[in-house]
């Protein structure tokens, strides 16, 4: 049973910067594919970004590219998702997800096995 926790939510000031976290427990981190998706009240949940348990490539949707960077720590069993230049279009609850599939990078809602709580991020303009 993986169990994942995100952390690092919070209030920020349009322009500026996050770092999310998310720990995972259980499972075999190092070789599952990870993404960060979010939702916005009132939106469907959307894919942000992922990344790949073997060979660490990553995905990014076209709001995230070049503001957003995933990465992760195996050594740390923990997934991070480094936000910059924060807009109020960014204002939402993010997820962490474990990909079904040790190869494929998640990209829907579906393709997600294990899910963590959500923290909530706000950007003020």
């Amino acid at each position: 049973q993986v169990q994942l926790a995100e952390s690092g939510g919070g209030l920020v000031q349009a322009g500026g910067s996050l770092r999310l976290s998310c720990a995972a427990s259980g499972g075999t981190f190092s070789s599952t594919s990870m993404g960060w998706f979010r939702q916005a009240p009132g939106k469907e949940r959307e894919f942000v970004a992922a990344v790949r348990g073997i060979g660490s490539a990553t995905l990014y949707t076209d709001s995230a590219k070049g503001r957003f960077t995933i990465s992760r720590d195996n050594a740390k069993n923990t997934l991070y998702l480094q936000m910059k230049n924060g807009s109020p279009e960014d204002r939402a609850v993010y997820y962490c997800a474990a990909s079904r599939y040790t190869m494929r990078l998640p990209q829907r809602p579906g393709d997600c096995g294990y899910w963590g709580q959500g923290t909530q991020v706000t950007v003020s303009s």
